[in-house]
């Protein structure tokens, strides 16, 4: 097979998918497709079937039984644009290959990140890194991106004073705010992005990666429509459980007690009721 060619793929390239107000994902280009998977995995288990149900069965059968390899064979690379503190969880994922702007090189541009009211909350009691679900009254939401938007404001114009006065650009810039926006290409091959996926679109992330998760979903899906299926099935719409908990399932279905803790049990069914 030569270049691998995704009619709804090149549908997109190039195409700005926006997140939030002022950010976006654009698909730059990619390797390989769903075909690619298949073909790459026949070298290792022989030619095979080749209908498209049959493909997605193979697929469907690599992720399942995490063979990883033929997915590393579909590679997609991304313009985005996010805010520097979104930014700052994204770079986490280091199987990913990044080149960001640089203040050093360029002037900032007065573009910042404000939350939508319903985005805003109170700190969760009893999760250190999140916040609660009840959105905070429109009073207090308002009067929060107020302060936001004034010490943005102040920020810019202190950065510009200094620029302006001569001083270096890599010195100007140590003072701008988390919510300043950034932009990247990032490229990372199928198996990782679907780890960035798995972690990034989980209920525990922050609200505001997600919503960049879930739209690089849907521009992987029009790549790798039935990879992303297989891997919608098996890891977004799966869950792991300990041995405890595979045994407490067995006795359920035996319909038997599970032996677990009132404490263990209320966290297996966390795990099952989130998704």
């Amino acid at each position: 097979m030569a270049h691998c060619m995704v009619p709804e793929a090149e549908a997109i390239l190039d195409q700005e998918f926006k997140v939030h107000e002022k950010g976006f994902i654009r698909l730059v280009d990619y390797l390989g497709g769903d075909a690619r998977i298949v073909q790459s995995a026949r070298v290792s288990y022989g030619e095979g079937t080749k209908t498209v149900r049959e493909d997605a069965g193979l697929i469907d059968y690599l992720l399942r039984n995490e063979h990883t390899s033929p997915f590393e064979q579909v590679v997609l690379t991304f313009h985005i644009k996010m805010p520097i503190f979104v930014a700052r969880q994204w770079i986490r994922h280091r199987t990913a290959r990044v080149n960001e702007i640089s203040g050093r090189y360029s002037v900032m541009k007065d573009e910042f990140w404000l939350p939508a009211p319903e985005a805003l909350a109170r700190q969760s009691a009893d999760n250190k890194q999140g916040r609660e679900a009840e959105p905070l009254p429109a009073d207090e939401a308002a009067r929060a991106i107020e302060l936001l938007a004034k010490g943005q404001r102040e920020a810019y114009a202190s950065y510009m004073a200094l620029v302006d006065s001569g001083l270096a650009r890599e010195l100007a810039r140590v003072n701008l705010p988390l919510s300043m926006y950034t932009e990247w290409y990032w490229q990372i091959d199928l198996h990782n992005l679907f780890r960035f996926l798995a972690l990034r679109m989980d209920a525990h992330a922050q609200r505001e990666i997600r919503d960049y998760a879930a739209v690089i979903f849907d521009i992987t899906k029009r790549v790798c429509p039935l990879a992303c299926a297989s891997f919608g099935r098996h890891s977004l719409g799966g869950v792991r459980l300990s041995e405890e908990e595979v045994e407490a399932v067995r006795c359920v279905l035996e319909g038997k007690e599970t032996g677990l803790s009132q404490r263990d049990e209320e966290r297996l069914r966390e795990k099952i009721d989130h998704w």
